[in-house]
């Protein structure tokens, strides 16, 4: 532009300068709605993450990476929703449910951590059950 100025130095040079700058919309104008609510979307679950995970730094021990597991959680699955609002079909709605299950999976097997022996093992086992029938149903959504 600078360049152009420079070059430019004529009152008919200047005067086609400004109406190209009047008729140019600004670029975040030019947006796709789809594309802007996308980025506002992730913008603020991205913001919400951090602030999630920054009430996870008073914790201690396994109450941390419960409360860590459960922030990761919330993420994922409000990307899966946002994509699924911006762009409905039926594979998003999968990736929604799809998320819903990996998060709580992650978290039941992070909270199994504070128990030993066989009432660790069991709550293990529930919650892979659980994540196996979360599975089937989504499996089951593809048909």
């Amino acid at each position: 532009m600078q360049k152009f100025l420079r070059i430019c130095a004529t009152a008919s040079c200047l005067v086609a300068l400004a109406a190209h700058a009047q008729t140019t919309p600004p670029p975040a104008a030019t947006m796709d709605p789809a594309v802007a609510e996308l980025k506002a979307g992730r913008d603020k679950i991205a913001a919400d993450y951090k602030a999630d995970k920054a009430a996870c730094d008073a914790m201690k021990d396994n109450a941390k990476d419960v409360c860590v597991e459960e922030a990761k959680g919330k993420e994922k699955i409000a990307k899966a929703e946002l994509d699924q609002k911006v762009r409905p079909s039926d594979s998003n709605a999968r990736k929604v449910a799809e998320a819903k299950v990996e998060a709580a999976y992650d978290i039941a097997k992070e909270k199994c951590d504070d128990q030993k022996g066989d009432a660790k093992s069991a709550c293990v086992k529930q919650a892979k059950a659980e994540e196996s029938k979360g599975k089937a149903d989504i499996k089951a959504m593809k048909k």
